[in-house]
């Protein structure tokens, strides 16, 4: 049987908006996405000086490459997010609640905090894993 299993430890912290471990089984295809800007494809930045606005975008984004790979929301189990020093982590959060309440299970996240990004317009920057079975 093919699936991806959230664990959340009862010694661990316990969010709803993350996991702790995800663990996938069977046969399938691990997709890796590679770090998502706040950008369309016609090098538009969306949301310049608001990271809650270039959350929600760099999360679309996610959302159509996971698409583009035969995926959905819920093959997604690891989100890595890169947020500028001095950006309102919280503000970030906000950007991201829409998308995370269609996740059927919170993916396990990193969060770091970094001096920049390729374009000092860009606030936050989101790898994401996602791991679809055949």
């Amino acid at each position: 049987m093919n699936s991806i299993e959230f664990l959340n430890p009862e010694e661990l912290l316990k969010n709803p908006a993350f996991s702790q471990v995800a663990i996938t089984k069977g046969n399938g295809s691990t997709i890796y996405i590679g770090g998502q800007n706040a950008i369309t494809k016609d090098m538009e930045i969306i949301g310049k000086g608001d990271i809650t606005r270039q959350t929600e975008y760099v999360l679309e984004n996610i959302e159509t490459a996971l698409h583009a790979a035969g995926a959905t929301l819920d093959d997604l189990f690891k989100l890595s997010i890169y947020i500028v020093q001095g950006q309102d982590v919280r503000k970030g959060f906000e950007g991201a609640q829409g998308f995370l309440k269609k996740l059927k299970n919170p993916p396990v996240i990193s969060g770091i905090v970094v001096a920049g990004l390729a374009n000092p317009d860009y606030l936050v920057e989101i790898e994401a894993v996602a791991f679809k079975q055949d």
